[in-house]
């Protein structure tokens, strides 16, 4: 078990000094939450998010990945494990626009942030999600307009674009007349 000594140690980030250093950081199985995102178990969400056997996954480096910075030049939630155990991908499939990625992480692995500290997450596959307020439905958001075509297969952008359109006519309301 780490802690936040370990962690800002081990990759070069830096905390608020509110945050004690030396203590354990918790690790959890489960849905979890850090500020702007939530880690789910891909278990959880396996109907409403997949992964296509396409994916293009990367090892986790030694000091993290950046998986979002809160808005306007804000803090980043940076996903950081033990090199050889955790594996990322961007190239995934989600109609509601919410989720940044999925990794699996054969040990520990930690989300850290400068205001939030660390949060540990067990061994598993999860999806990390955007969280947001409840309002009006978010629309899916178009994967060609922010990914880079050599990175996402194309039969996952037609995919997609095809969920798209199926979401768009489903919702599409015609009268008849006799």
């Amino acid at each position: 078990m780490k802690t936040l000594a370990d962690l800002t140690g081990s990759t070069g980030r830096e905390v608020d000094l509110h945050l004690l250093l030396d203590l354990v950081i918790p690790v959890h199985d489960g849905i979890q939450a850090q500020g702007d995102v939530i880690v789910v178990p891909l278990a959880a969400v396996e109907g409403d998010v997949s992964v296509p056997g396409s994916a293009h996954w990367r090892e986790v480096p030694a000091d993290g990945i950046e998986l979002l910075r809160g808005g306007t030049g804000g803090n980043a939630h940076t996903l950081v494990a033990d090199p050889g155990t955790c594996v990322w991908t961007a190239d995934v499939f989600d109609p509601t626009g919410l989720t940044l990625g999925v990794f699996e992480a054969m040990a520990t692995a930690y989300l850290l942030h400068r205001e939030h500290g660390g949060t540990g997450v067990a061994p598993g596959a999860y999806v990390v999600r955007r969280q947001r307020e409840q309002g009006p439905a978010v629309p899916a958001r178009d994967v060609t307009s922010v990914a880079r075509p050599s990175a996402v297969p194309r039969a996952l952008l037609e995919q997609r674009a095809a969920a798209a359109e199926a979401a768009e006519a489903a919702a599409t309301v015609r009268f008849v007349a006799d």
